[in-house]
C-alpha cells in the first residue's frame, strides 16, 4: 500500500491524486495539474527572454527583395512598395549604424501614404509586417484625443508597440509603428472656435514629439495616465512611424492648385497632359496642409507617396492572383469540407464589375463574393455534393436577392 501511495503522487509538489484534479503518469514519476501549468508558465517567460530581437543574426534583405515579398500579396502600387521596401532597409541599417566621433549619424524618415479607401494601404502594412524582425504595430488614429477627454492619449500607440515587443523597451525603442486613418485628425477648419479641436489638430500637436524623436513617459497597460500609475520611458529617436490615410477629397484641392498655374496658351497646353483620373500622383505637401494637416506634422512626415486607383485590370489579379487572393480562400473553404469550387472566367469578371460600380476598391471584392456565396456556404456543408461550379447566371441572381444590390438600385 506505501509503494502505491508514493506512486500517486505528484513528483514535483507532493500532492496525492485526490487532492488534484489530473495526475499525468510518466515513465518514473508523475506530474499534476498545477505543476504543468506552473511549467508552462515558465517556459513562456524563459521564450520571451531569449526573443530580444536581436539584428545581429538577421539576414538584412535588400530593398529589391522586400518589394518581391510584397508582391507575393499586393497587386499593383509599385510606386508604394518601391517607398515602402527602401524605409524598412534604410531603417534596419540605421539600428545597426556604430556611431563613432567622425561619423555621420542616419537619421529616420517617416512616411505618409495616401490613397483611396480600399487600394492597399493596410494591408501593404500588415503584409511587411510578417517579414520584419523588429516590433511592429497598426494602430488607429481616430480613437486619439487630447489629454483629458473621451478616447486614448497619443502615448497608448507606443503602448501598443511595447506589447508587441514584449515589454521589452529596448527592441520597443527600434520597431515601427503604422497610423493609420491619419486624415480623421486633420484640422476641422481654419476659423477659431469657442470649441476645442480635442481630436483634430490637438492630437496633431501632441503628435509632434512622438514623430521627431523624444523621451516618452508610455502607460505600460494603455487607458489614462495616472498619478500612481508606474509610467515606462521610451525613447522614439530610432521608431519608425509609417503614416496612412484616404484623404476624401483632397482631389479637389490638388485640381485646384494645378489649376492656378494655368495661364496663357502654353500653359493651358501644359495642362491637357494632367491625367484626371488619378489627381493623387501629382500630391504635394501644401495639398496636405490645405486638407488640414499642420506644418509642423508635414515636415516630421518627409517622405510623401501615393496609392494610385484600382481600374478593372487590377482588380482583377487581386481576385485571384495573390496567396491569399478572395477566390483561393473561398476554394480552401469549401475544400475542408470535401467540396470542389469552381468559378468561370466570366463570374470572375462579373465581380469586377460589381466593385467597380459600388467604388470600394479591394474591400468590394470581398462583400459581392460574400453576398454571392453566402446560400452556398449556407447548404453546401449540409449537402452530399463533391463539386460546386458557380456560373454568371447563379451569381447574378444571389446579387440581385442582395442587400448590396438594392443598396445600388437605390
Amino acid at each position: 500500500m506505501s509503494d502505491k501511495g508514493d506512486i500517486d503522487k505528484c513528483s514535483f509538489c507532493g500532492r496525492e491524486k485526490k487532492e488534484v484534479e489530473l495526475l499525468i503518469a510518466g515513465i518514473d514519476g508523475h506530474i499534476c495539474d498545477r505543476c504543468a501549468d506552473q511549467a508552462h508558465s515558465i517556459i513562456r517567460e524563459e521564450i520571451k527572454k531569449e526573443n530580444t530581437f536581436d539584428l545581429d543574426g538577421v539576414k538584412l534583405l535588400k530593398p529589391r527583395e522586400i518589394k518581391e515579398f510584397l508582391d507575393q500579396y499586393v497587386i499593383g502600387q509599385d510606386q508604394a512598395k518601391k517607398v515602402l521596401s527602401v524605409a524598412v532597409y534604410n531603417h534596419y541599417k540605421r539600428l545597426t549604424q556604430r556611431v563613432d566621433d567622425d561619423e555621420t549619424e542616419i537619421e529616420k524618415s517617416n512616411i505618409i501614404l495616401v490613397g483611396e479607401t480600399g487600394t492597399g494601404k493596410t494591408l501593404l502594412a500588415r503584409t511587411i509586417a510578417r517579414m520584419l524582425h523588429v516590433p511592429f504595430t497598426i494602430v488607429d488614429a481616430t480613437i486619439l484625443t487630447e489629454a483629458g477627454y473621451v478616447g486614448e492619449d497619443i502615448e497608448s500607440l507606443l503602448t501598443r508597440l511595447l506589447q508587441s515587443a514584449d515589454y521589452n523597451v529596448e527592441a520597443a525603442e527600434r520597431g515601427i509603428v503604422f497610423i493609420d486613418e491619419i486624415d480623421k485628425i486633420a484640422r476641422k477648419g481654419d476659423n477659431p472656435s469657442i470649441t476645442r479641436d480635442v481630436s483634430g489638430e490637438g492630437v496633431q500637436q501632441g503628435l509632434l514629439k512622438l514623430l521627431e524623436g523624444s523621451v516618452v513617459n508610455v502607460p505600460p497597460q494603455g487607458g489614462r495616465k495616472h498619478p500612481e500609475q508606474k509610467l515606462i520611458p521610451i525613447n522614439t529617436k530610432n521608431i519608425l512611424f509609417i503614416c496612412g490615410g484616404a484623404f476624401d477629397g483632397i482631389e479637389r484641392k490638388i485640381a485646384q492648385r494645378l489649376n492656378t498655374k494655368v495661364v496663357g496658351y502654353s500653359a493651358a497646353k501644359n495642362s491637357t497632359r494632367i491625367d484626371k483620373q488619378n489627381f493623387l500622383q501629382y500630391i504635394s505637401p501644401l495639398d496636405l496642409k490645405s486638407f488640414g494637416l499642420i506644418p509642423e506634422i508635414i515636415g516630421r512626415l518627409p517622405v510623401l507617396t501615393h496609392l494610385d486607383p484600382l481600374n478593372k485590370e487590377v482588380l482583377r489579379s487581386i481576385l485571384t492572383e495573390p496567396k491569399n487572393s478572395v477566390i483561393k480562400q473561398y476554394i480552401k473553404l469549401f475544400k475542408l469540407d470535401g467540396i470542389e469550387l469552381e468559378f468561370e472566367e466570366e463570374v470572375l469578371q462579373f465581380i469586377v464589375d460589381q466593385a467597380v460600380d459600388f467604388k470600394l476598391g479591394a474591400r468590394g471584392l470581398r462583400s459581392i463574393c460574400e453576398n454571392i456565396m453566402i446560400d452556398a456556404m449556407f447548404d453546401s456543408p449540409s449537402d452530399s455534393i463533391d463539386k460546386l461550379p458557380i456560373t454568371k447566371t447563379y451569381a447574378e441572381e444571389k446579387l440581385s436577392r442582395s442587400g448590396l444590390q438594392r443598396l445600388k438600385a437605390s
